[in-house]
């Protein structure tokens, strides 16, 4: 599930701008800002409905092309996985080359594998080209906001550009089961599931025409370069946690298994001491890794995205392979979790400066009430209908909501002005990543389950397990600060670099 609360911005913030740059930012208003700003907020919709469509196809792809149970899980964690190894490169690149380039070619590799999804004739092309549009999606998604910053020198017009890009990312949420369930119900054309990444095409077509004539250059940075030594180690750390956790029940859990994963944790501490050592040209601000409250919540983000995408995941396999629900079915009974959502979301702003960090606990003990419920309705069941699944999931989604919206920014107000860009990548990089993880351990709780039990006691036990990662998340929200604002105040009294607080805004 791709939630993008706040924007994943280039490291504009690190470096000072050069005279270009100074240039393109002058009080003369850009000619096409307002088209720049579309061609954004396509981008973002694109990103949002790809992370969140394959719950809903997964089992038609399967039941097209084959595969055992983990096919499924690689068709959403191949996407997830790709764009949080290359989120951090992206934006880095973006400031070698330049933001139009690369977003241009990121929305170019985007639309084409797109259309590479929609035309695989088996399973292991189909995820190729999952990862592939991830990866070059990762390309694309970070250069949003820096090109929003560098078309809109007014401030009062950025705010309300900002105020159109939330809900591009959160209005895909809430439509984007139902439009899945509905294009492979629809089965235009005789080509069932493949609409859902077919749709893309024209989409990403629409936007290449817009974004080559507004989208204006950005000044090349002299002396950056690409620590391509650090995106090898996260990306083979990373690939070596995710593969083992998702074949590993398949496998019937073999030595190699655990001694792959145990590279993995290996190779990812070996990339966190080269970032510790890398200075000019770090994927990751060092001083970050020295940061206990943004690494703090760096842990949280890791345990809260993966319980609740796991969960998302789940119910729509348990509607579809346990009850025999049709696409369309899975896809209107995930609509009260995303409502819920919705609602969380704009209440929280409202909340946030009278409970401060308590609000985040608030989310999380809607989102294990959600759960419970959700474990209590199914248990001693045969079967459940969507309706009887609605209170759980209402719960989980406000909580998710109230949670969401506020979360980023604790942890980003913990950082200095010069570690913005790089922090803000970070937090997305680990959500993506935490996507791909939830996906990966509760997909395998539910169908290690499924293959012995019904699929009820399938998802009341993977309903149960998702409150170990909660109750994770909420011991470690006690080490963020209790108001986002007085960690700022401290961090401005020994760093006038640091932005003013500012009052939160709606994502």
């Amino acid at each position: 599930m791709g939630t993008t609360t706040i924007p994943a911005s280039s490291t504009d913030a690190t470096i000072p701008a050069s005279p270009t740059d100074a240039g393109q930012s002058s009080p003369s208003p850009h000619r096409l800002r307002w088209v720049v700003l579309l061609v954004v907020m396509t981008a973002n919709v694109m990103d949002a409905m790809d992370s969140t469509i394959a719950t809903i196809a997964g089992p038609s792809v399967r039941r097209d092309l084959g595969g055992d149970a983990s096919t499924l899980q690689w068709i959403s964690a191949g996407y997830t996985l790709a764009f949080a190894v290359l989120l951090i490169a992206g934006a880095r690149l973006g400031d070698i080359f330049g933001r139009r380039r690369v977003f241009l070619i990121g929305l170019s590799g985007f639309t084409l594998f797109s259309a590479a999804c929609a035309a695989a004739p088996s399973m292991p092309i189909l995820i190729a080209s999952r990862a592939l549009q991830g990866a070059f999606g990762a390309l694309m998604i970070p250069q949003g906001f820096g090109f929003l910053k560098q078309v809109f020198s007014d401030q009062s017009e950025f705010d309300k550009a900002m105020g159109f890009v939330g809900p591009a990312s959160g209005v895909p949420l809430l439509a984007a089961p139902i439009l899945a369930g509905a294009l492979i119900d629809a089965n235009l054309w005789h080509i069932g599931w493949r609409l859902v990444f077919l749709i893309n095409v024209p989409i990403g077509v629409l936007a290449l025409l817009l974004a080559i004539p507004s989208l204006p250059d950005s000044a090349k940075r002299a002396g950056l370069t690409l620590d391509i030594g650090g995106v090898w180690l996260v990306g083979l750390a990373l690939v070596a946690i995710i593969y083992p956790l998702i074949e590993g029940r398949a496998e019937g859990w073999p030595i190699w298994i655990f001694t792959v994963l145990a590279a993995g944790m290996v190779l990812l501490f070996v990339f966190l001491r080269h970032e510790r050592r890398s200075r000019d040209n770090a994927l990751i601000e060092p001083s970050l890794l020295r940061n206990r409250t943004y690494l703090s919540g760096i842990a949280v983000i890791l345990f809260f995205f993966g319980g609740f995408a796991g969960l998302l995941l789940c119910v729509s396999l348990f509607g579809q392979l346990g009850e025999g629900w049709s696409p369309i079915h899975a896809g209107l009974t995930l609509t009260p979790m995303v409502t819920g959502i919705i609602i969380g979301m704009t209440a929280s702003f409202t909340l946030v400066d009278r409970l401060g960090r308590h609000l985040l606990h608030v989310g999380i003990l809607l989102i294990a009430s959600g759960d419970v419920a959700v474990a209590l309705v199914l248990t001693g069941a045969h079967s459940a209908s969507s309706w009887d699944l609605v209170p759980g999931l209402v719960l989980a989604g406000v909580g998710a909501g109230t949670s969401f919206a506020q979360l980023f920014g604790f942890v980003l107000n913990s950082v200095n002005m010069d570690e913005v860009g790089s922090a803000s990548g970070v937090l997305e990089a680990t959500q993506q990543l935490s996507t791909s993880l939830g996906v990966a351990v509760l997909g395998t709780v539910f169908f290690s389950a499924f293959d012995h039990h019904l699929a009820t006691d399938a998802l009341q036990i993977t309903a149960w397990t998702c409150l170990a990662p909660l109750a994770a998340a909420f011991a470690l929200i006690f080490r963020l600060p209790m108001r986002a604002r007085d960690e700022q105040e401290q961090l401005r009294q020994s760093d006038p670099r640091t932005p003013p607080p500012t009052p939160p805004k709606p994502s």
